[in-house]
């Protein structure tokens, strides 16, 4: 597909491209599939105040509660704090003053400064501006299971987004705040500032032919 650039990470989320992975900049779905390898190749360039055991870096300020499940590849950085019960997986990265609350399931995302999931949350194949906060029971669902073709679709403003992708969540912009028990359906774009409501659906997939 063109590249539009209001599609792009760096649209939504300031920090990107001055993170790491500022040159990976692109559509967000093709940098989530390449998470594992983009977290990966930046462990071998952190400094010594990140403690690196295989695949896993945790900066020294970091806070990792017992009971975390934290499979790598996966950074933690600065100041960070990852609660009882939570599980990351599948390539993460968290920017400095991250919070994943207790029973919090995060896959093959990246969150940046200062955002948050609270508590009892999946976020899958999704990337999280600077100062996002999901409230308790929000979910980003990662995959189409109600279609019989799992590729995901987005229709964002007069667009409508062929990704090739059967696993994406939300690009979710800077400053956006997503209420309790919220659902966003795989495939979703969220502007930076976004507001969505408790128990609200964000559903953006074209209707199916």
């Amino acid at each position: 597909m063109t590249m539009n650039p209001d599609l792009l990470v760096s649209r939504h989320v300031e920090r990107w491209t001055a993170s790491p992975f500022g040159a990976a900049d692109g559509l967000p779905w093709d940098v989530t599939r390449g998470a594992e390898a983009l977290i990966q190749s930046t462990i071998s360039r952190l400094g010594s105040d990140y403690s690196i055991q295989l695949d896993i870096a945790v900066h020294a300020s970091a806070t990792i509660e017992p009971g975390v499940v934290l499979k790598g590849p996966a950074i933690i950085g600065p100041r960070c704090f990852v609660a009882t019960g939570a599980y990351l997986r599948g390539g993460v990265y968290l920017d400095e003053n991250c919070i994943i609350g207790p029973g919090s399931e995060l896959k093959t995302s990246f969150m940046f400064k200062g955002s948050k999931i609270a508590h009892l949350n999946f976020v899958g194949d999704s990337i999280l501006g600077a100062g996002v906060n999901v409230e308790a029971g929000a979910i980003i669902a990662n995959y189409r299971n109600e279609h019989d073709d799992k590729h995901i679709r987005i229709r964002f403003r007069d667009m409508i987004v062929e990704t090739g992708a059967t696993k994406f969540g939300a690009l979710v912009g800077d400053g956006t705040r997503i209420g309790a028990n919220a659902v966003i359906a795989p495939g979703a774009i969220l502007p930076p500032d976004s507001r969505i409501g408790r128990l609200q659906l964000v559903d953006q997939s074209p209707p199916v032919a």
